[in-house]
């Protein structure tokens, strides 16, 4: 059965990133700056983005397993240009922060829908996929910030304009090239499924993963909001630390091309998130000596590394380990739980300074991580040689051998 074409999945996962690029990276400043909201309220406004967030990613995944995913794709794309187009005419208060909620909403169910259409795929390797679906999706991320400052500083207006035109350009490619039999049919298979029962070592995996998305996003936005109040506090100008965030989506193009060369070498994708948590553990460490603008950039480069290793490994193993029926749903729930590290992590950050002071905050995410990773690897060392592999359609009881591989060339998983 004709699959969608990975490079127009790709394309697609592309143009959203750089319009929501051109988006999120402002938000705090412009509610703050331009329409005078607190910093409390900015604050309760970012949290009530991330909560739509994860409830556009859960239910997102739940349709994809129930329902067409093509005409899904295109609901949720349609959301993000009534939006924005909405945005165009009316950006102030309390249109701007409504739209938000809606933006972050149609974002989770978009990503979900990407990240869901991506297990259809069975012709290529699932790393790599979600590998090259991470690459386009940061690649999007350096383009966007690239720009958004300069169109900023010349109008809010165009700012939103070029985001909405960047939108009908994913939903052209959509339309055209997401109408692939293995889509269009794809949702007679999953209705016609029993109740899908998960073997318990997959559903015991998969939660410790989800375990790990929470907190290992919750201490990865201290990197978003915290630091630059602790970097500016030390002297570091602004700039410098924006710097840092281009610098991180630059080295993330460069290390996914790196792993998807050695992904021809390395097959073990469960080594690859041990790997990657920890380099995030190890950049925490490095931020406690951290006392000049040369360690902050040391540390940060320690961060894209782990999370350019981890994070797109994880969803291709869920991917593995979960039934052509529920993909979307297990999908979504990968983007709920990280989603929901996101939206209380300056929360925790926040109570962790006023209370204690940033080395303790530094000291408390490395160790966190580090209890994640010893976490998955007992999880995984007692049930990865009883879990159930999903190649395309099919299920297989995994030998030790083989789960200790997944990934492997030439497997679709």
């Amino acid at each position: 059965m004709q699959e969608i074409r990975l490079r127009w999945l790709l394309l697609g996962a592309l143009c959203s990133s750089i319009g929501m690029s051109f988006i999120w990276p402002l938000t705090t400043i412009y509610l703050h700056n331009r329409l005078g909201a607190s910093l409390t309220v900015v604050g309760v406004i970012l949290l009530l983005y991330s909560s739509a967030n994860v409830v556009g990613s859960v239910l997102g995944g739940r349709l994809f397993d129930r329902f067409n995913p093509y005409y899904l794709t295109i609901g949720g794309v349609a959301l993000s240009l009534i939006t924005l187009g909405g945005l165009m005419l009316n950006h102030g208060w309390p249109a701007f922060p409504i739209a938000l909620i809606f933006l972050g909403l149609a974002s989770g169910w978009t990503l979900t829908m990407v990240n869901s259409l991506g297990t259809t795929i069975h012709s290529r390797d699932g790393r790599y996929i979600f590998n090259m679906l991470y690459f386009a999706q940061n690649l999007g991320v350096v383009l966007g910030t690239a720009l958004v400052g300069f169109v900023y500083s010349t109008s809010v207006t165009l700012l939103f304009a070029i985001a909405f035109s960047l939108f009908v350009c994913f939903m052209a490619v959509v339309v055209t090239c997401y109408r692939a039999p293995a889509v269009m049919h794809r949702h007679v298979v999953a209705q016609t499924q029993e109740k899908v029962t998960i073997a318990r070592p997959n559903r015991r995996i998969m939660a410790a993963f989800f375990l790990s998305l929470v907190i290992i996003w919750i201490m990865y936005e201290q990197w978003v909001s915290n630091l630059s109040v602790y970097m500016t506090g030390m002297g570091i100008p602004m700039r410098d630390y924006s710097l840092l965030w281009t610098l991180n989506a630059g080295l993330i193009v460069v290390f996914q091309a790196i792993i998807n060369w050695l992904s021809n070498f390395f097959s073990n994708l469960y080594l690859q998130v041990y790997a990657g948590i920890f380099f995030v553990a190890l950049s925490f460490f490095t931020l406690i000596f951290a006392k000049d603008y040369a360690h902050f950039v040391v540390a940060m480069v320690i961060l894209t590394l782990g999370e350019a290793t981890a994070f797109p490994a994880i969803p291709a193993i869920v991917n593995s380990l979960t039934p052509h029926a529920v993909k979307g749903k297990y999908q979504g729930m990968a983007n709920a739980w990280a989603s929901v590290g996101k939206a209380f992590g300056p929360l925790f950050g926040g109570l962790v300074i006023d209370h204690g002071s940033y080395t303790l905050l530094f000291i408390l995410a490395a160790v966190a991580n580090l209890m994640i990773l010893g976490l998955n690897g007992l999880v995984i060392q007692r049930n990865q040689h009883r879990v159930e592999i999903y190649l395309g359609v099919w299920c297989i009881m995994a030998s030790e051998e083989l789960s200790r591989t997944i990934g492997k060339s030439g497997e679709s998983i």
